[in-house]
C-alpha cells in the first residue's frame, strides 16, 4: 500500500512539474532519492518516462478541437492550419528525435544524476530571468500558433534537444525561452510547447515499453495506472492554472524557483 501511495505523489509532481518550466524529470529524479520506490531498475527508468502519458493525455482532453485535424465533409474535411501546425510540430521534434534514437541511452547513464539535474536548475533559472528582462522591453512578433514558421518551429526543437539531452533543463522550459527569444508570445508559447510534447512524449513512452516488454506484473502495472491517472488529473488543473498566470505575469519567479531548488540540492547532498 505505501508503494502506490508513493506512485500517487510521484503523479502528483509529475502533473505538476511537466508543465511548469521546473524540469518534471528532474524532480522525479531528485525525489527518487528521497523517496526511492521498490522496483526493479529496468521499471524505474521505463516509469520515469512513461507516467508522463498521464500529463499528455490531459492535452489532448483540453486542446482536442485544436489538434485534431479532420472536421465536418461540409466544412472540407481537413483544418488545413491544424494540418500545417502537425507539420511544424514533426519538423520541431526531429533534433530531438535523432539524439535520443542514437544516443538516448548512452545520455542517461552519462547525464540521469542529481548533480547534472541541480546544474542544469540553476543554469536555465538563470537564463529564464535574464530573457524575461530582455523580453520586457519587446513586442511579440508571433501571437497565433498559425504564424510560427517552419524556420522557427525548428529552431524551437533545438532548444528542446538541451532538455533532450541534460535532465533538470526542463522540455518546456527550453521550448518557452527558444520560443520567447523567437518573438513568440507567453501564450502561443506556452500552447506549442503543450502541444510538441504529444508526439514527443507518446514516443518516448512506446520505445520505453518496448525496451522493458510487455510483461508487466500486476503489482507493476497497478502502480504504474496510480501514477498515470494522478499525472493526468493534476494536469488538467495546472493547465488550466498556467494559461491564466501568464496571461498576467512572466516567468521570473519559475526561474528564481528553479535557482533555489538547484542551490538547496547541491548543498544537501553536498557538491
Amino acid at each position: 500500500m505505501i508503494e502506490f501511495l508513493k506512485s500517487i505523489f510521484y503523479g502528483i509532481v509529475e502533473g505538476i512539474t511537466e508543465w511548469l518550466p521546473v524540469s518534471s524529470t528532474g524532480h522525479m529524479i531528485i525525489l527518487g532519492e528521497f523517496l526511492p520506490m521498490s522496483v526493479s531498475d529496468d521499471f524505474w527508468e521505463m516509469y520515469l518516462v512513461v507516467i508522463q502519458l498521464g500529463a499528455i493525455m490531459a492535452v489532448v482532453l483540453m486542446f482536442w478541437w485544436q489538434l485534431w485535424p479532420f472536421t465536418k465533409p461540409e466544412k472540407g474535411l481537413i483544418k488545413k492550419d491544424t494540418f500545417s501546425m502537425w507539420f511544424k510540430i514533426l519538423v520541431a521534434c526531429i533534433p530531438a528525435a535523432v539524439v535520443e534514437i542514437i544516443w538516448g541511452d548512452a545520455l542517461e547513464v552519462a547525464f540521469y544524476h542529481y548533480q547534472v539535474v541541480a546544474v542544469m536548475l540553476i543554469l536555465v533559472g538563470v537564463v529564464f530571468l535574464l530573457v524575461e528582462e530582455w523580453n520586457r522591453t519587446q513586442t511579440a512578433k508571433v501571437n497565433r500558433i498559425a504564424d510560427i514558421t517552419y524556420q522557427q518551429a525548428f529552431l524551437i526543437g533545438m532548444f528542446q534537444l538541451i532538455a533532450a539531452v541534460f535532465p533538470g533543463t526542463s522540455r518546456s522550459g527550453a521550448t518557452i525561452i527558444g520560443a520567447l527569444l523567437l518573438g513568440l508570445s507567453r501564450t502561443v508559447a506556452a500552447e506549442f510547447t503543450f502541444f510538441l510534447a504529444v508526439p514527443v512524449m507518446f514516443g518516448a513512452s512506446f520505445m520505453k515499453i518496448l525496451d522493458f516488454g510487455i510483461h508487466f506484473t500486476g503489482y507493476e502495472l497497478g502502480m504504474l495506472l496510480a501514477g498515470l491517472v494522478t499525472a493526468f488529473v493534476v494536469s488538467v488543473v495546472v493547465i488550466r492554472f498556467l494559461l491564466g498566470y501568464i496571461r498576467k505575469h512572466d516567468f521570473k519567479p519559475f526561474g528564481w524557483y528553479r535557482i533555489i531548488l538547484g542551490v538547496f540540492i547541491l548543498l544537501f547532498f553536498g557538491v
